[in-house]
Order: structure tokens, then sequence, then C-alpha cells
């Protein structure tokens, strides 16, 4: 176990590019060169960013340039190590550093807090086509994770990312077995212990990543408010907070898609910028872990959207999310410790964790 660890996510356009390459592969490259334990990229279904320009993937005149979200997790020497690199690349996207804990083989029961509203959002980073017995590992997982009683999980598909350091890219005519996905789950801190030697045991290879979360909502119902946060850490690093919301691509509100509303409702009140993701298999809440089938007319993937901004415009912004969210969805609140835009006018904080927030 590590406990020393820092997870690295950077926000930006397909299209981007950087010194003559795409930004995503800019990036990949860095964590490859720097041996990280794994990154991943995925691409996105929806969003906008500090330009406020939407791209999504329901309509082919806006499809162009969706976004993309990329993610590396290692210890706090080797992340420092490449970030100094990845603040070398010019572009225009957010960046933000968190704390976590890494676990890997062997997987024994560690302790988790218990505090009132907070919860473990644990991530599983598998292989495309890894396996438990005849099952897909990540289906594997997510119905252990369903049967004691964890919150929500949702599989999100990698396109590019490394895996011990080697890269491991999806192509065509390939199996892209050891392109990266992650399981993430969100739920009591207690549960989520008490599973950790069970999902050990399914893996050969098991790393895994946990990290503390407030549940604001679950199926409608309010179950507490984002953590009131200062604008600023005691050594004065501007802070800022994420939402996100797991919901189904049939969750609606008022007989429209929910992540559509989600987007475009921040959309219009200025918020700094949000990212959907669909995902290939899940579940929140009471229902089942389902995606899509053949035979289905309509699709029944989960999809998360992520909003990060400044604690008093968070809170501005929940509201809009808890209107939306009033029948279904699972909402969490985190505190980001660092980010960057590319954009100078908007920068803000700086790329190192900030003081611990009690």
């Amino acid at each position: 176990m590590n406990d020393d660890c820092l997870k690295l996510t950077t926000y930006f356009g397909e299209r981007d590019r950087a010194g003559g390459a795409f930004v995503a592969d800019a990036l990949t490259e860095i964590y490859a060169r720097h041996g990280l334990q794994i990154s991943i990229v995925m691409r996105g279904v929806e969003g906008f960013g500090a330009k406020h320009l939407l791209r999504t993937d329901r309509l082919l005149s806006l499809s162009e340039d969706l976004p993309v979200v990329s993610v590396a997790v290692d210890s706090r020497s080797r992340i420092e190590a490449a970030l100094r690199e990845v603040e070398a690349v010019a572009f225009g996207g957010l960046v933000t550093l968190e704390r976590a804990r890494m676990l890997w083989a062997p997987i024994d029961a560690v302790e988790l807090p218990a505090d009132l509203h907070e919860a473990t959002k644990l991530t599983v980073y598998v292989g495309r086509h890894e396996r438990v017995g005849r099952a897909p590992a990540h289906e594997a997982l997510v119905a252990l994770l369903h049967a004691r009683g964890v919150a929500g999980a949702t599989v999100l598909l990698g396109v590019d990312g490394t895996v011990g350091g080697e890269r491991r890219r999806a192509r065509f005519f390939e199996r892209n077995a050891g392109v990266p996905l992650m399981v993430v789950a969100i739920g009591e801190g207690a549960r989520i212990a008490a599973v950790l030697p069970e999902l050990g045991a399914l893996l050969v290879r098991p790393l895994v990543t946990l990290e503390r979360v407030r549940v604001c909502k679950r199926d409608g119902e309010r179950l507490a408010e984002p953590r009131h946060v200062p604008a600023s850490d005691p050594s004065g690093l501007g802070l800022w907070q994420k939402l996100t919301v797991h919901a189904g691509e049939q969750s609606r509100h008022h007989g429209h898609p929910l992540s559509g509303q989600l987007v475009r409702a921040l959309r219009r009140s200025g918020a700094a910028g949000a990212t959907s993701l669909r995902g290939i298999w899940g579940y929140h809440g009471d229902h089942p872990p389902h995606g899509d089938t053949l035979w289905q007319l309509r699709r029944r993937v989960p999809v998360v959207t992520v909003v990060v901004d400044t604690p008093p415009r968070i809170r501005e912004l929940y509201a809009i999310v808890d209107e939306l969210t009033d029948e279904t969805g699972l909402v969490t609140s985190e505190i980001v410790p660092a980010r960057r835009v590319g954009d100078p006018q908007h920068a803000r904080g700086g790329l190192r964790p900030a003081a611990r927030i009690r």
C-alpha cells in the first residue's frame, strides 16, 4: 500500500495539439517515459471548456473535438517528476491533482474513515479483455460490488494509456487486451474496506486506488450538501471543488436525457467546464448492473458527468444539479487540491497538493 500517492487528471479537447502532436499522445508519452504505474485516456461524449463551446456526440455538427480525460496514478515522487513535463505542454485544458491511497497485490483489509456523510471512491484498473473465469473482469468486479451493497459503480473504457510504464493503445483490427479500463465505485468506507480482499483475490495483478468523497444525493434523496470549503488552504493555495453525477443513459428529467440537460444547464450558468463520460457497464443505487446488449433498442449504459469550479461557484452550481437529479442519480462532491487552466487569465491555485482541510 502507498499512502503517499497522487492522481493527475487532465481535461482537454480531442483535437487539441501541442508541439505538432495531439495533447493526448504527448501526455501518454510523458507517462510512459516516467514509468507510471497506470494511466488511461478516455473519450468523452459531451461537454464544454473555458471557451464554453459545446461538443456532443448527439449531433453530427457538434461531434468534432469531443472532450478527453487523461488520468495518471503513481507515487508522489513519480507524479511530481512527470508533472514538470506536463506543465511544459502548451494547451488550453484543465489539470487537477488529488491525493489517493494506492493498493496492489496482495490486498489485505484496511481501515477507512467512517465520518458522517463521507464515503470512499474505489477505482480498480484492469485490462479490456482481462477475465475472471468465463466473465469479463469488469463485469465480475461490478457484480461483486453490487452484491456487497456498494452504492454504485461505473466501468469507463480507455482508448490509450500505460501499464507499468508500457504504452497500451487501442488499434483497429487488434484485440487490445491490455488497453486499460477503470471501474469506479462509490460506497461507505466500511463496505469498501470489507470487499477489498475479495476484490484482490479475483484479479491476477490488482491495482486499486482509494479516495474520500461526500455523497450528496442518491436517487433523488438529499443526504448532504457539498462541504463548505474555504477559498484557499492554510498556505494560501487556491482551492477548487468537483461535483460528479453518476446516472444512466436512460435517466431523464422531465422527459429529456439527464446528462445532456446537466451539461447545458451548467454551460448556461457560466460554469468553468463540464465533461460527460459514457460507461460500458455499471449500476447506481438499487438498480442491477447493466450495459448494452445486441437486442435492445435503447442504450442502458451509465454516464458520469463532472464539473470543477471554485467553492463559491460549486455552491451555486449544486442548486442546478440538485434540481435536475430530483428523481435519479448518485451525486458526489470532492475537494480538488490544485488546478490550472491553460488560459493565464483563469489560472488559480497551483499544481501542488493543498494542505488538508478539516
